[in-house]
């Protein structure tokens, strides 16, 4: 177990997976302050021991909220059996992903067929109880302020949280990997993908005024307009390119899309200072994001004048 306290009051747990390249990149963040405790993204269910651990070392005896930025299972997945360890939790997550949480059976379903043995090692989606969850903005808690903001991009019950000077991005602004000198960014557009609504809600997080980014994958920024700066123009460059392939080709070809997106995008500039399992794990959710931009290009293509 790794805890990482990058500043006053925020920790970070490590949640790495026995997967290829999967450390570095899942963590639940633990944000507590004269006597609050609030959880972002418990993570899956594989790794829920490992939380509950880093919880009590950190000497945590209450926990007031669990935030989730959305309900994938890889962030939301485990949260019902925290709250079975702790029962006074309040779960708030978006409106539109209430009911999948108190009953996951579909969630559950949808995730093991899109991530197959991925979804297998983060285990089956914990059900949570009616009570514990519900959606609340502002959050107001002893003299402490969280604001929520909708930032349908990534999924469409993705939500942002502002505390502070903190905001909790999950992947509204996609992946981070934990370069000293360098930023890596890789976007983050699985099917179903609409651009105008990933773009909006990114810029949306990038007119917040805040000092430091918590990504959902992985770790934190402060260097906030480079972290933004880069997300936009990554968006709109693998839209650009995508699309030239679309159209020129019209068969779908992920590995020439791909080889052109590593020679001409500036989030994924440092790509190959990456470790090599990592590399793998990078071009596998690249082809996710890959397929959900040129499934966007084709439905525009079949829509009714």
């Amino acid at each position: 177990m790794a805890i990482h306290q990058p500043m006053e009051n925020l920790y970070i747990v490590d949640l790495d997976q026995p997967l290829e390249g999967f450390y570095n990149f899942l963590s639940s963040w633990v944000y507590m302050r004269d006597g609050i405790t609030l959880a972002v993204d418990p993570g899956p269910r594989s790794t829920i021991p490992v939380l509950v651990d880093a919880l009590k070392k950190l000497k945590v005896k209450k926990l007031d909220y669990i935030l989730l930025t959305h309900i994938h299972i890889d962030h939301a997945g485990g949260t019902g059996v925290l709250v079975e360890h702790f029962p006074d939790a309040k779960v708030i997550c978006h409106p539109k992903g209430v009911r999948h949480m108190v009953d996951p059976s579909k969630l559950w379903e949808g995730s093991r067929k899109f991530l197959g043995k991925v979804a297998e090692v983060y285990g089956e989606i914990a059900a949570i109880p009616e009570k514990n969850i519900s959606y609340k903005n502002p959050i107001e808690i002893g003299g402490e302020v969280i604001n929520v903001f909708e930032t349908p991009g990534h999924a469409l019950n993705h939500l942002c949280y502002q505390i502070g000077n903190l905001l909790f991005l999950g992947e509204v602004a996609g992946i981070n990997y934990p370069l000293n000198d360098v930023l890596y960014l890789r976007i983050a557009t699985p099917p179903p993908f609409i651009y105008e609504i990933y773009r909006s809600s990114l810029e949306k997080a990038a007119s917040l005024d805040v000092s430091h980014v918590c990504f959902g994958h992985y770790g934190y920024r402060k260097e906030v307009k480079d972290v933004f700066d880069t997300a936009l123009d990554q968006l709109d460059n693998w839209m650009a390119t995508v699309e030239r392939h679309y159209k020129a080709e019209g068969e779908f070809n992920e590995e020439k899309i791909y080889a052109d997106l590593l020679k001409n995008d500036r989030g994924l500039s440092p790509y190959y200072s990456l470790p090599l399992d990592v590399q793998s794990r990078e071009k596998i959710f690249s082809m996710n994001s890959i397929r959900g931009m040129w499934d966007y290009l084709k439905e525009k293509d079949n829509k009714p004048a």
